[in-house]
């Protein structure tokens, strides 16, 4: 079985093997981000580890045999209760980043002001797990303990993390500070953010929709100015009734400008709706 890919074709063994690359450089990323910053400055950011951090301040329990404890029984009642195959690579994660934190816990800390330390700290775990998510894979701990409780309660999923997650820092308030458990949303913040950078990247598309009284004009203008596709809706207007021709097309950043400016000078009175479209797969995108 072969893969196309943006250069080229790639087995489909190799694109295996590149996945599981994935999830142990993420999980190395994960534990340096937890030893280096979030651990000695006691930020408990969510998650197992959060939970490894407080009970390394309240029993100075090893943090990677609490996240050992906790991870692999709760892959293993998500497994049972969901009823789902989470798969080798996440079976990987779940063990592979307890491993890592056992590795790198003698690293020096390399800052001591918390909110840097929140800062970069939350960055490089979301760039861990982004990295992860990229292998198709995750983690493990909270989300499946979410995934559980939202099987049971039918609370969104979402609402579900946030609750962990916010008992946790809750905890983390009343064990350390409030002010450290202010940093943990900050890093908890940073983390969510950088997950998305990293899933989605720099390369933002527009998604422009053109409702005009010339359409054959502008889908020219598209097809050979600009040099993308379009597809053309058929639609009526809400007050008018009246039929009409909806454009869509998408376009790189630097298109964008040029398009919206050719589009308003074949009709001034062109309307016309802009969004951001992120990960964009097919001809003249990302394949």
């Amino acid at each position: 079985m072969i893969t196309k890919y943006r250069r080229g074709y790639i087995p489909f063994w190799l694109r295996q093997l590149l996945d599981y690359v994935y999830v142990l450089i993420g999980s190395a990323f994960v534990a340096v981000a937890f030893n280096l910053f979030l651990l000695p400055n006691e930020i408990a950011s969510g998650g197992v580890s959060g939970i490894s951090t407080i009970t390394k301040a309240l029993f100075d329990w090893e943090p990677s045999i609490v996240q050992w404890s906790l991870n692999i029984p709760l892959f293993i009642a998500g497994v049972v209760i969901l009823g789902k195959n989470f798969g080798v690579k996440s079976l990987l994660g779940t063990i592979v980043l307890p491993f890592f934190v056992f590795l790198t816990r003698d690293i020096p800390t390399a800052i001591e002001e918390p909110l840097l330390a929140a800062i970069f700290g939350g960055m490089l775990i979301g760039i861990g797990i982004g990295i992860v998510f990229r292998g198709k894979a995750s983690t493990g701990g909270i989300d499946l303990a979410a995934q559980i409780l939202h099987k049971f309660t039918s609370i969104p999923l979402g609402i579900c993390v946030a609750l962990f997650d916010g008992l946790i820092v809750l905890t983390a308030c009343f064990v350390f500070s409030l002010e450290q458990g202010l940093y943990a949303l900050i890093a908890l913040f940073i983390t969510s953010r950088t997950i998305d950078f990293v899933q989605v990247g720099l390369n933002t598309s527009k998604n422009v929709v053109v409702i005009t009284n010339h359409p054959e004009e502008v889908r020219r203008m598209i097809l050979e100015d600009i040099d993308r596709g379009v597809t053309v809706f058929h639609g009526s207007g809400g007050y008018t009734d009246e039929e009409r021709k909806v454009l869509m097309c998408v376009v790189q950043q630097n298109e964008f400008s040029k398009t919206t400016r050719v589009i308003k000078e074949i009709d001034p009175n062109a309307f016309v709706i802009v969004m951001n479209a992120t990960e964009v797969l097919g001809e003249g995108f990302k394949r």
